[in-house]
């Protein structure tokens, strides 16, 4: 006899979520569709870029001052592409493009959301074959018409929606949050369905790796190098020593984290004393599914949620794990860099 399987997709399970708001009128599940549509086609082309001509740069920078990849203008313009003919969204920031791209529009301009997004994290590992992603976070527009502004988008992340990732490695997963809790869903590329297989994310209780990139040890600021060697130390019954794993692009690291369990630090540096990782872009939407699975996510002294963006670009320190691990960071950093506070 065949056993037989219940398989949840993500549209079943986001109609199922829908229910439990009762004036819910299916828009942000609309949203949540685009956004899984736009990664399929995304995938498909990250999957073939070996075979055709996308691999490598683009030949101009992105408003970061970094080397565009091929892939990265490609997603880009996908998401853009998805969400404005979607309806739901009537501007989004990218970490691509200097200023907020407003929709106005019969279709989107009414939309009730805006959206950040980070359409290819990690993009420097493209060429090596390494897992990348995408970060996007939800909000709800404060205009009342008319295509969003920038306003808009700078919003603390206390105000979020929903947010989430998708990455693109061996398996394709979209892992999100709409504040109930973390679930993932993996991509069955037989048939172009995202199917729930990591219900109820949650860290795990025994964490014991450390991701960071150790060569900028020297330029850290003392708390960090002194957690560091926290980390490093003998103590069986606290797990340690702990491994240290580290990729190099932020969806990748966070999501082993995740399933495996441990603390992802991106600290600022003499040479970037506020970190290089987004605020908009990739600090606030990981940091509000780190604390939906049971976690916390900091600058080293403030709750990254509850940080007011200024521009749209701004930069920020990011420490994020299971709780008790960045608590010990912050820890740290308080008694070895309270300088760091007042920068």
């Amino acid at each position: 006899m065949v056993t037989r399987y219940k398989i949840t997709t993500l549209t079943e399970f986001i109609i199922q979520r829908q229910s439990e708001y009762p004036h819910a009128k299916g828009a942000l599940t609309r949203l949540l569709n685009d956004i899984a549509t736009a990664a399929k086609i995304v995938n498909r082309e990250i999957n073939a870029a070996g075979l055709v001509d996308i691999l490598g740069a683009a030949g101009q920078d992105n408003i970061q001052g970094e080397a565009q990849k091929k892939l990265d203008v490609f997603a880009n313009e996908m998401f853009i592409t998805a969400l404005k003919g979607g309806g739901e969204c009537c501007a989004i920031a990218s970490e691509e493009n200097e200023k907020v791209i407003s929709f106005k529009n019969e279709f989107s301009e009414l939309g009730k959301y805006v959206i950040a997004i980070d359409p290819l994290d990690g993009s420097s590992n493209i060429d090596a074959n390494v897992s990348i992603g995408t970060i996007f976070s939800i909000y709800r527009r404060k205009s009342e018409h008319g295509g969003g502004t920038q306003e808009d988008l700078l919003q603390p992340g206390i105000n979020l929606v929903a947010a989430g990732y998708i990455i693109y490695g061996s398996s394709t997963m979209l892992v999100y949050t709409t504040g109930k809790g973390v679930n993932g869903f993996t991509l069955d590329p037989s048939v172009g369905i995202f199917c729930l297989s990591h219900p109820d994310m949650k860290f795990p209780e025994k964490a014991n790796i450390y991701s960071i990139n150790e060569g900028n040890y020297i330029y850290f600021p003392d708390g960090v190098k002194k957690y560091i060697k926290h980390c490093q130390e003998n103590d069986p019954e606290s797990y340690r020593p702990y491994t240290s794993r580290y990729i190099g692009s932020l969806v990748s690291d966070f999501h082993r984290n995740l399933i495996k369990g441990g603390v992802f630090l991106y600290p600022g540096t003499a040479k970037n004393p506020n970190g290089k990782l987004r605020l908009l872009y990739e600090c606030n939407p990981i940091a509000y599914i780190a604390e939906q699975a049971g976690g916390k996510a900091s600058d080293g002294f403030r709750r990254i949620l509850e940080i007011q963006p200024e521009t749209l670009h701004q930069r920020s320190p990011f420490f994020t794990g299971p709780r008790w691990m960045v608590e010990k960071v912050e820890e740290y950093m308080r008694e070895f860099s309270p300088e760091e506070r007042k920068s």
